[in-house]
């Protein structure tokens, strides 16, 4: 019996994801709950959702769950746990609690394959402190797996997809790449090298920056996953009511990327999110065609994009660097609204 978790799945990761332009049209005819304690709701699509339970505590709520996008169990498991826990960093919360939600073909793999995915899963989640309590498992043709994250934040530490403003700097945490180097590997085309560096930052916790918005009280950031580092962007604009420009020449890239890039390996969520962010995005006619994709590929459990204002950014930075990673960088920067949303330039 075959237990490569590839072999079960089309479109793993946050690259399954229904399209960006079909979610939005779900949601604006889904019902919005009304409460004067609901802080964030669906409307500005953030990370989560934000419910206050006292004048100096709330509580963060998310889900997320998708196929496979690596073959072995237990490292899709914490790669899943790790991807729905940064929903909490991204709003400035503490996780804490989880259910575990998983759909298992239990007649084509063994109980150890499910097993594996679970103590992936809590083996992370124990990283970032968060206690898995319970949970609901299914039988389906695909195994897919995820979480449903409880966290707390105090109500005037929140930070939301509303709360860029013009003058800040826009910093990345984690590279972007690993659609494409993982549509590489599915191909035999990646370097096992790179494809090993990407699954590292796949199961990174975006925990110690998380740990810094919250130091230099940040009010806007969001975290960057299956539309894409363009998409996010442009919807952390939309939501805050401001421009985003884009320096990709600054972006921090996995190795192999570009490389894969040139030779055609582009994945058709790029070209998914590029529809949806088209018409509100300014593209430089210099800017390099696959630098552009770069821009749309899908990622899974990516890193955190912080709206810093000017004055702390460089200090933000140096914390990043040093308490995070090297390749922590200043990408952009947010303007007063302007005729598009996003603009990317070289």
């Amino acid at each position: 019996m075959n237990t490569d978790l590839l072999k079960y799945s089309g479109q793993g990761g946050c690259s399954a994801k229904i399209p960006p332009a079909k979610l939005e049209e779900i949601l604006d005819r889904l019902p919005v709950a009304v409460d004067r304690d609901i802080l964030v709701n669906i409307d500005t699509q953030d990370d989560a959702g934000v419910f206050r339970i006292s004048d100096d505590l709330a509580l963060v709520l998310t889900t997320d769950f998708f196929p496979p996008m690596v073959s072995d169990p237990y490292e899709f498991g914490e790669i899943a746990a790790a991807n729905s826990i940064s929903d909490v960093y991204a709003m400035g919360g503490t996780p804490a609690l989880a259910l575990n939600i998983m759909m298992f073909p239990s007649s084509d793999l063994p109980v150890e394959v499910l097993a594996g995915i679970l103590e992936g899963g809590f083996d992370k989640a124990s990283e970032a402190g968060v206690k898995i309590i319970g949970g609901h498992t299914i039988d389906d043709p695909v195994p897919k797996y995820g979480l449903a994250v409880t966290g707390f934040v105090k109500p005037q530490e929140l930070i939301t997809n509303s709360g860029a403003r013009p003058g800040d700097k826009l910093i990345l945490t984690k590279p972007v790449g690993s659609g494409i180097i993982l549509a590489g590997h599915r191909l035999g085309m990646s370097d096992p090298r790179h494809h090993e560096e990407a699954k590292k930052w796949m199961k990174t916790l975006n925990a110690a920056g998380a740990g810094i918005m919250k130091r230099y009280g940040i009010k806007g950031a969001t975290d960057i996953t299956g539309f894409g580092l363009a998409g996010h962007t442009l919807k952390l604009a939309k939501a805050s009511n401001v421009s985003a420009n884009i320096f990709m020449g600054k972006v921090p890239i996995m190795e192999g990327t570009l490389g894969l890039a040139e030779l055609g390996c582009i994945p058709g969520a790029c070209f998914t999110n590029l529809e949806y962010a088209e018409k509100e995005t300014y593209t430089d006619p210099q800017l390099d065609y696959n630098l552009r994709m770069i821009a749309f590929d899908s990622q899974t459990s990516g890193g955190l994009l912080i709206s810093a204002p000017s004055g702390t950014a460089d200090e933000i930075l140096a914390d990043l660097r040093k308490e995070v990673s090297l390749v922590s960088s200043v990408i952009g920067e947010v303007t007063t609204r302007r005729e598009k949303l996003l603009y990317l330039s070289i």
